[in-house]
């Protein structure tokens, strides 16, 4: 999977949100100052190109609607970032976590409250 540009994650953010739209509503949900119609359309235009996008026509115009899950995306970018930083440790980005944002005590107790729940009762990861 390709990696995206942070404007294109703006626009697929939306999309997933969205779920599907036209570029004017992309626009109206974008924060201020708002991009001109033609950089969303040409974005748009890129993510499908990159196959994160698809559209079906609607009147005179294009309704787009996300073809990868923002959850894919996710999983993946969270790789990329664990092995070209932490060199595939998570345990390693863990702990530069706690180091650069003065994690506390609690919070990592928190942290893995939820990373329990995940587990199943005999001790092994749902899939």
């Amino acid at each position: 999977m390709k990696q995206l540009t942070k404007a294109e994650e703006e626009v697929m953010q939306q999309l997933w949100l969205l779920e599907k739209c036209n570029v004017a509503t992309i626009i109206e949900q974008l924060p201020e100052p708002k991009p001109a119609y033609n950089t969303v359309s040409t974005i748009v235009r890129i993510l499908e190109s990159k196959g994160f996008v698809n559209h079906e026509k609607e009147g005179k115009g294009y309704l787009y609607f996300p073809l990868v899950k923002k959850s894919d995306y996710s999983n993946q970018s969270i790789n990329k970032l664990v092995d070209g930083y932490f060199q595939g440790s998570f345990k390693s980005m863990v702990s530069f976590f706690m180091k650069k944002n003065d994690m506390s005590l609690t919070e990592l107790e928190s942290i893995l409250k939820d990373i329990k729940k995940i587990e199943e009762p005999d001790g092994k990861k749902e899939k």
